[in-house]
């Protein structure tokens, strides 16, 4: 049985576009990578980075407006949203846990969640500060897994728990896998482009 949309479910809502118009970056100058890694070291790191990459995609090209714009309500989830979210992720998961650097919160003082998505505003300066934010935690990360030549390096978290890098960046792949996913969503109700 077929479908059928009523005008309402189509109202305020831009066309999705499909096929090569649609992609983000032509196939030939996309940054992500097509797989081949050579090992564990390797795959896990790739995957990561592939998946940063992928964020950056989704929410290129939009003004501070587009970011901040809550597409599912009731959710406070927004593109920007996820951007500072992950931000704060990174820099626990990195710096907290990992370096086991005394860093305090971004967004939301401790034991608030949703620091990130209430003050996930259209202000072209939030989204600045959110791309440096973000992008100062991914390089933090970036160099901090590389100085650690070894995987299974184990870290204490704030529960007692011990974590190992392997199992750091595994979580770190579900979690940015996860979220892109959203913002899959997130993007196509902003302008329809359903690509990549």
């Amino acid at each position: 049985m077929a479908e059928t949309r009523t005008p309402a479910d189509t109202e305020d809502q831009p066309a999705p576009r499909f096929a090569w118009s649609n992609m983000f970056v032509r196939p030939e100058d996309d940054p992500r990578s097509e797989g081949g890694f050579h090992d564990e070291r390797s795959m896990l790191v790739g995957y990561l980075r592939d998946y940063r990459l992928t964020l950056e995609l989704k929410c290129a090209d939009l003004d501070a407006e587009q970011l901040a714009r809550r597409s599912v309500p009731p959710s406070k989830m927004s593109l920007l949203g996820l951007l500072r979210h992950l931000a704060e992720v990174e820099r626990s998961w990195f710096r907290r846990v990992l370096a086991g650097q005394d860093a305090p919160k971004l967004y939301s003082p401790e034991g608030e969640r949703d620091g990130a998505f209430d003050g996930a505003v259209g202000d072209p300066a939030v989204v600045e500060e959110a791309w440096r934010a973000w992008r100062s935690e991914v390089a933090f990360a970036e160099d901090l897994v590389a100085a650690t030549p070894d995987l299974a390096t184990r870290a204490r978290m704030s529960d007692g728990e011990e974590i190992s890098v392997r199992e750091l960046l595994l979580h770190m792949i579900e979690e940015y896998a996860r979220h892109c996913g959203h913002a899959d969503l997130l993007r196509e109700r902003v302008d329809g482009r359903v690509g990549q």
